[in-house]
């Protein structure tokens, strides 16, 4: 009878154990640089990696939260599947629109593995190309008919922000879809 009485405890405090750990606050500067960038803190700003030389003039990284909000995704850390899917890396400092230029970027974003599972990565690319006229939906069909040198043709045309202005298939952004 007493190991009967034992399992509600021990499934109580296991069930608490996880949910405290899914309910914790996400503050970007108290995430290590390995969870910083794609996390958004619980306040909804997106976390960023920065990087600074210290006394010794050895470089440090810090992460610090932007002013860029998120709200649908408030909380979140990516995971490392969705990390490797969409070809980001945690290290990144800043973010560029440059990666559109990669042809094996746009592949991975693009890729059903990414584009698909991982809307935070797609969000943020999304809104970044649409910072540059370019409508992420379209860059990946188009990416995905083209051959690459004509998708770099593109983008690199017009320095990316007139990319729409070179091609209608490729228009620019309305508002972000829901994921």
């Amino acid at each position: 009878m007493a190991s009967s009485m034992k399992m509600p405890f021990i499934l109580f405090f296991t069930c608490s154990f996880f949910l405290q750990g899914s309910l914790a606050e996400v503050i970007c500067e108290n995430l290590p640089e390995s969870l910083c960038s794609f996390a958004i803190e619980s306040s909804g700003k997106r976390c960023v990696l920065e990087n600074y030389k210290n006394d010794w003039g050895n470089l440090e990284y810090t992460c610090k939260s932007s002013e860029v909000v998120v709200e649908r995704f408030a909380g979140y850390i990516e995971t490392d599947q969705c990390v490797a899917a969409c070809g980001v890396d945690r290290r990144f400092v800043g973010i560029s629109s440059d990666a559109f230029l990669t042809p094996d970027f746009i592949s991975s974003l693009c890729s059903p593995a990414c584009y698909q599972n991982c809307p935070n990565i797609v969000d943020l690319y999304f809104n970044l190309a649409a910072g540059e006229g370019v409508f992420l939906p379209a860059l990946c069909e188009n990416h995905k008919t083209s051959s690459r040198r004509e998708v770099l043709e593109l983008l690199s045309s017009s320095g990316g922000a007139n990319a729409g202005a070179a091609d209608d298939s490729i228009a620019p952004a309305p508002a972000p879809a829901a994921f």
